[in-house]
């Protein structure tokens, strides 16, 4: 099996240059496959290649080649030295045009001066460019080499010089674009601390992360950012999560509670024992995940793949018919149609068409990441965009998955009172295995009640309906109201009823001639989902379904109280699966929202699977479509206005990098087109795509 390495690329200035590189390295003796994520600026090599040969194929752009595994990132030049030979060229050029109106158009120090400029700024453009030319391949470099020489031999050295100047402009401004989009993963990448404070065989030592395994103690004081995944084994604290999570608030952290490499510890000293390998931790798997998201190619960007790929050799066809037809058969001037060739060239430039969508990819990926959203390519950025339906998950989702007490109802204080009864009935619980009894114990602790050293005999579990115990030598049951039918009253079974309505389990408390109180136990309702869904349904989301397998009373209950407009009860995974293939046919995009588990079918059967709480599930991040890395359902609106917004920005560039070309195309009829229109239509089109796609940027969750 081939070596397979990953190696960082700075340096790259256009989605073309990052194109021309894979090829180069694709045609490297020993190479079988090479693949450029330009939006990481990564380059993944299968083959046993030496560092210097991948250099040499990226000399043509002096791209930095970096190992990934020991990578840190160039220390930022000065825009002197870093753009220094497009200064110069732009001296030259001023220069050049005060000698030609001292000594005129054609003189020799003005050409001379004009042709400096070109050379210097434009060298590397002809080096690719003439290659390129040689061996037939026609891309930006080589229709831009074309151009401007073509203008050098028909005597335009003035407007040659500048299209040199401004096609660097232009592949500066595309560069800095793009690397202020990767911005938002560079940040997530040095967010971890490289060194931690580890305890290991008694002695406390600071050492790299690479060299921490698992099992080590971690030792966290207040106010240090958490180095590595793991597991809180002493201490307790507040921990910001909001790099990993998108969380604005802290999130208490106490013994057994999970921690995530890059979290701040706020106030508290923590022992943690670590879990993940540095590689292994979730911030290592969200910045992989991402940066492969990035490379992931969007519908969109096929498209505009392919199209480029025809266009390109269009344009070059184009440019000779209009440069020889009207010469030769209308006797137009060859000097002038010629010319009118060259600026078709430039014009027909396909740099904004490639940048326009892997800019708006990248910048919406990288933001909805720094938000706690991962996003897991742009197939899925552009299907959440034209979401009709959204499907929910009810427990764990919907609801907070843990029941708690919602209503006590106390029936009869005469021979005991209500902290005596909690008394009683939370040390019977104690002792019991049912699914609700954690309920019951979470309210006695909020109520302060010690139940815990009560001593209880003869305690029986009674299948289908509930406890019995002897306690201080009175007899007591503790469950179903199917316990007390003979002793209910009317009134009593109507209370229940009520409860059940609203779907709630109820347990009833009482001896064998006594009912003293009725307990409800219900999922709560997460906070703010309500809320969502009625954003949600004003972002656009035309319907809104809630899939469970819980009785239809409980579900019709919750349903309405959250104001979802269908509710599907009683379903098992299949029947799930079922139901969300009848809504695609009848939606058309349809989102599944749930746990990554007992949803898996359903949500690998939606347009779009979105996870809860991807944070602490590698299920989660691995599967998922898209993850939510906290159980924060109010990032569901930001994504879909996000993914709207980037769809509309996609086609929008699309629409503007190809319709502005046509227009500069048109003038050719009459003869206006002119070098200087040419560049500046296409630098034109190259900024404002850029500019446009960064406006992903300002998306950000509402509070």
């Amino acid at each position: 099996m081939p070596i397979k390495k990953t190696y960082r690329v700075e340096g790259f200035s256009c989605a073309g240059c990052a194109s021309t590189f894979e090829k180069n390295v694709q045609n490297i003796d020993g190479v079988t496959d090479a693949k450029v994520n330009f939006g990481a600026s990564k380059i993944t090599i299968h083959g046993d290649v030496p560092l210097r040969e991948i250099e040499k194929a990226g000399s043509f752009e002096s791209l930095i080649i970096k190992d990934e595994k020991n990578y840190e990132k160039t220390e930022e030049t000065s825009y002197i030295k870093k753009y220094w030979k497009l200064l110069i060229s732009v001296v030259f050029i001023v220069a050049a045009f005060t000698l030609q109106y001292q000594f005129g158009e054609g003189s020799i120090l003005s050409v001379g001066a004009f042709f400096l400029a070109i050379i210097i700024s434009g060298f590397n453009l002809f080096k690719t460019g003439l290659k390129n030319l040689i061996a037939f391949k026609f891309d930006m470099r080589t229709l831009m080499t074309v151009a401007i020489i073509g203008a050098a031999f028909i005597g335009e050295w003035g407007e040659g010089a500048i299209v040199v100047i401004l096609f660097a402009i232009s592949e500066a401004l595309e560069a800095y674009s793009m690397d202020k989009a990767r911005n938002s993963i560079r940040s997530l990448m040095e967010i971890a601390p490289k060194q931690a404070l580890i305890r290991r065989n008694g002695h406390e030592t600071v050492i790299d992360v690479e060299d921490i395994e698992i099992d080590d103690i971690m030792l966290v004081m207040p106010g240090q950012k958490i180095a590595m995944d793991g597991v809180v084994l002493n201490g307790v604290s507040t921990v910001n999560q909001a790099a990993i999570t998108g969380e604005s608030i802290p999130v208490e952290k106490n013994i057994e509670d999970q921690v995530f490499a890059g979290t701040l510890n706020e106030d508290g000293h923590l022992e943690v024992k670590v879990t993940k390998k540095v590689e292994d931790t979730t911030l290592s798997k969200i910045i992989h995940l991402v940066e492969e998201a990035q490379a992931e190619k969007a519908p969109s960007q096929a498209f505009v793949d392919q199209f480029a790929k025809y266009y390109t050799p269009a344009i070059i066809v184009i440019a000779f018919m209009v440069a020889i037809i009207p010469p030769l058969f209308f006797e137009a001037e060859w000097l002038t149609w010629v010319y009118q060739g060259l600026a078709v060239l430039v014009v027909g430039c396909p740099c904004a068409l490639v940048i326009s969508t892997p800019v708006a990819i990248v910048t919406a990926i990288g933001n909805a990441a720094k938000n706690g959203v991962l996003i897991k390519g742009g197939v899925y950025l552009e299907e959440m965009g034209q979401l009709n339906a959204i499907a929910f998950d009810k427990t764990g989702t919907l609801t907070a998955g843990t029941p708690v007490v919602t209503d006590f109802v106390l029936l009869s204080e005469e021979q005991l009172s209500e902290a005596k009864q909690w008394e009683l009935i939370s040390a019977m619980e104690y002792r019991s295995q049912h699914p609700l009894a954690r309920a019951i114990l979470f309210e006695a602790t909020e109520r302060g009640i010690e139940y815990k050293s009560i001593f209880i005999d003869d305690f029986k579990s009674i299948t289908g309906k509930g406890i019995k115990a002897t306690i201080e030598g009175h007899i007591y049951y503790f469950g179903s109201p199917l316990l007390f039918n003979d002793i209910l009253t009317q009134e009593q079974i109507e209370n229940i009823y009520q409860l059940q309505l609203k779907g709630k389990t109820v347990m009833v408390f009482g001896s064998e001639n006594v009912v003293y109180s009725i307990t409800a136990v219900a999922d709560k309702i997460r906070e703010n989902s309500s809320e969502l869904l009625s954003t949600l349904h004003q972002n656009g989301i035309t319907h809104t379904i809630m899939l469970t397998g819980d009785n239809e009373a409980t579900a019709h209950a919750i349903g309405s109280e959250l104001g979802i407009k269908e509710i599907q009860s009683e379903l098992l995974p299949h029947q799930k699966l079922g139901f969300i293939k009848e809504q695609k046919a009848r939606y058309g995009k349809v989102a599944m929202v749930g746990d990554g588990v007992n949803d898996a079918p359903a949500l690998a059967a939606a347009n779009i699977g979105i996870a809860m709480g991807g944070a602490g599930s590698d299920t989660a991040l691995e599967t998922a479509d898209i993850a939510l890395l906290s159980d924060d359902l109010r990032k569901l609106p930001y994504i879909v206005r996000l993914s709207r917004k980037a769809l509309t920005i996609i086609k929008q560039n699309i629409t503007f990098a190809i319709g502005i070309k046509l227009v500069a195309l048109l003038l050719v009829v009459p003869g206006w087109l002119t070098l200087w229109i040419a560049i500046f239509a296409d630098m034109g089109a190259t900024l404002l795509v850029t500019l446009n796609g960064l406006r992903l940027l300002t998306e950000r969750m509402k509070e």
